[in-house]
């Protein structure tokens, strides 16, 4: 019998998901230390609004992640609730139908996103809206 192919099988599986544990709870741990809020933080910048000028449906995620990392969930709400709402959502259709062994993203699936998406663009970025990401003065 040949041996396994590195990677392969359970033990890639394994060593894969161990990595990626690894490195979310790294990523977490800094977006817990580092204040996205404050000025100067070393996060990367979003390339949308660098474009067009507008905050783009993920703008606010980082500090929406601080935010509930210290407990604060109000200022998590008013960062961005539509990922505050959108990913516990999204997982939990996944695995609904995954477990039910359905298809998990239909076409429909994803123009649902896709359209929310476009939605929560358009009306984060109209003069007065309330809930904007925040950036605290230096």
């Amino acid at each position: 019998m040949a041996p396994d192919r590195i990677g392969s099988g359970r033990a890639g599986i394994y060593a894969a998901l161990g990595v990626g544990g690894v490195a979310t709870a790294g990523a977490l741990t800094y977006i817990g230390l580092v204040d996205p809020h404050r000025p100067g933080s070393v996060f990367p910048p979003c390339f949308f609004k660098a474009l067009s000028g507008w905050d783009c449906p993920a703008c606010g995620g980082l500090r929406m992640t601080h935010d509930l990392l210290h407990g604060d969930v109000a200022a998590a709400v008013h960062d961005n609730v539509y990922l505050l709402v959108g990913i516990p959502l999204l997982l939990a259709w996944v695995l609904i139908r995954y477990t039910q062994r359905k298809r998990v993203f239909t076409w429909w699936a994803g123009a649902v996103v896709l359209v929310s998406a476009v939605a929560w663009t358009v009306v984060r970025n109209l003069t007065g809206f309330p809930l904007v990401p925040t950036i605290l003065e230096a």
